[in-house]
């Protein structure tokens, strides 16, 4: 099995298989393209031919390259033109008769030194190789989409792969420009196993009807630096596919997490299956296009809505990083702003925090000198609540402690005036309760921002029971105003980013606890593979293994699913104190300041 894969058949020149078609052409290998169907085969050419002239224009490649590229790609409708290949890639329907057929009668046409490999990402590799006369020759190889684009490849052995086979692909996926991540045998391996449980949330949570579809997106797009929204990523996935995969990972894992959300199943059997019908989540101009069109369930601009509350001035409560870092985008947008805490010294040290914050954003251009000057001359530190008495809106933004954020507020309940907003910057306790802690619940709403509060341009917005439409409509034009992006959501543990965030955390952490992938490897894969701009674990590490169990917990109390239980080797972290960057050692250990 060591050969150097210089013919290379591709089974099913679908989207994926024409991918890694032009994948493989490009890197010098000669390249056999099969499909029973000759338009998927003339397609595939045409897309080649159109990728390759793009390149030309871009000037990545020359004409004399281009050519050479075209002529290495040769189309074919019957499995036996893949005799003279050394490695067999099968890119058909994610179904196991189809592919079963296919390696039963590949074992017919290959040499048996031959690698074949399967590009699934749901079924058994394991049931896929027990088919073939050779299933240590058998192994997953799974590219992501689109595959000239997307850097990893999982490489999936089954307990008869021989190790040489690995290494023979392991060896050409590095040669490819790719990252490959050797994974063993399981319904979605390490990408799309953590990916689709956070998409079928996220389809959940939109089934029942606690956020709309373009908030949910908003939110997981602006809140965790994602390059899609879950809902638009299943379109374009497919929402189908995205089901297939849930099924068989819900039939291994038996985790409710897992149980492909209903509306999945609707939409499927409605043949809304994304962007390839037209219609999924979202409704697009034309079958196979990407430019999504108003529907009827497009937000509309409300005519004659509940005007706001006015807002001419702000008290920020706290003096922590994220109280200091709200009162700073307040005062940009022109708001007097009173920063209180607990004494005149902390409210001090917090001015000057932001006082080092705007003069970062002068060195780097981005703020004039006096601009700079106007902003700070627009907060007034204060050591005591009392100075609230005036303020419009007032937002507390100290620990994520119920008790404590309990008696703040009632406190602010007695020192604001009559008609002014409260509001609590909690990202996970229950807005209901503390708006209790007052004798006004209906002025009580949510605004939670993230952290960094300037660079972040996300704010969720939750509102109670209670909370009046007015003191709701304040806050959505108030973040406008601030220049953020508010989105909606309803009083339940995690909102809509923790909710859809934590789980996925939780779960990359139970991976490694069962010794299925390393650490890096996770990392890797889900920026690599899924486009985060961190890995679970540098994740964790940076929001603190402590928070991310509190986090953990509320959301297992609020939902009581067994699949949302904290992962034991979280727990014991937080024991022994190693709780990420801010104490050196978390998940990884960390070069003390």
């Amino acid at each position: 099995m060591d050969t150097p894969l210089s013919t290379i058949a591709v089974v099913g020149l679908g989207t994926m298989g024409t991918g890694i078609a032009e994948v493989l052409a490009r890197a010098g290998r000669e390249v056999i393209g099969i499909d029973i169907s000759d338009e998927a085969a003339r397609r595939a050419v045409a897309s080649l031919e159109a990728s390759t002239a793009r390149a030309v224009l871009r000037e990545r490649i020359t004409e004399e390259e281009r050519t050479d590229v075209l002529a290495r790609f040769r189309t074919f409708s019957d499995l036996r033109a893949a005799a003279a290949a050394e490695l067999v890639i099968e890119v058909v329907p994610e179904s196991y008769e189809i592919k079963q057929q296919v390696f039963r009668d590949l074992d017919a046409v290959v040499s048996p030194t031959a690698i074949l490999a399967t590009g699934t990402n749901a079924l058994s590799v394991t049931r896929l190789a027990a088919e073939s006369q050779h299933p240590e020759r058998v192994l997953g190889l799974h590219f992501f989409n689109p595959a000239p684009a997307m850097k990893l490849v999982e490489v999936v052995s089954s307990v008869l792969t021989a190790p040489p086979a690995v290494e023979t692909v392991t060896r050409l996926a590095r040669e490819l420009g790719k990252e490959p991540v050797a994974v063993g045998d399981r319904p979605g391996f390490v990408a799309d196993g953590l990916l689709f449980g956070y998409l079928n949330q996220a389809a959940a949570m939109y089934e029942a009807n606690y956020a709309s579809r373009e908030d949910i997106d908003a939110a997981m797009k602006l809140g965790c630096g994602l390059p899609m929204g879950p809902l638009a990523l299943l379109d374009l996935i497919g929402v189908d596919t995205a089901r297939t995969v849930l099924e068989a990972m819900y039939s291994a894992s038996q985790d409710r997490l897992h149980a492909p959300a209903p509306v999945l199943k609707q939409l499927s059997e409605a043949g809304l299956t994304g962007r390839k019908t037209g219609r999924g989540f979202y409704t697009y101009d034309a079958p196979g296009g990407q430019t999504v069109v108003p529907d009827a369930l497009t937000p509309q601009e409300s005519t004659g809505a509940v005007a706001g509350r006015q807002v001419r001035s702000v008290g920020v409560a706290g003096s922590g990083t994220m109280a200091s870092g709200i009162a700073e985008v307040f005062a940009k947008a022109g708001y007097d702003v009173v920063l209180a805490a607990r004494g005149q010294e902390k409210a001090d040290t917090a001015k000057g925090r932001i006082a080092k914050s705007l003069e970062r954003s002068v060195t780097k251009g981005r703020l004039t000198a006096e601009a700079r000057d106007e902003t700070l001359a627009r907060i007034t530190a204060a050591g005591s609540l009392d100075a609230f008495a005036d303020v419009d809106l007032a937002v507390e933004a100290v620990a994520e402690d119920l008790a404590v954020k309990q008696q703040l507020f009632a406190t602010l309940d007695k020192v604001c005036r009559p008609g002014a907003v409260l509001a609590t910057t909690t990202s996970s306790l229950p807005v209901i309760a503390i708006a209790r802690a007052t004798t006004r619940p209906e002025d009580v709403i949510g605004m939670h921002f993230f952290n960094p509060a300037p660079a972040m341009k996300l704010v969720e917005v939750v509102r109670t029971v209670l909370t009046a439409d007015d003191v709701h409509a304040t806050v959505r034009e108030v973040c406008v105003k601030v220049r953020k992006h508010p989105v909606d959501c309803g009083d339940r543990a995690g909102f809509i980013v923790n909710a859809l965030l934590f789980p996925y955390l939780n779960n990359a952490i139970k991976m490694v606890e069962e010794h299925y992938a390393t650490l890096d490897d996770i990392d890797a894969a889900m920026k690599l593979g899924g486009g985060y701009p961190m890995g679970p674990f540098e994740l964790l590490d940076v929001v603190g293994l402590d928070v991310s169990l509190a986090i953990e917990k509320v959301l297992h109390s609020e939902f009581r699913d067994p699949g949302l239980a904290p992962a034991p080797l979280l727990e014991h972290l937080v024991a022994a104190g190693c709780l990420g960057r801010k104490t050196g050692r978390g998940f990884r250990e960390y070069a003390r300041r």
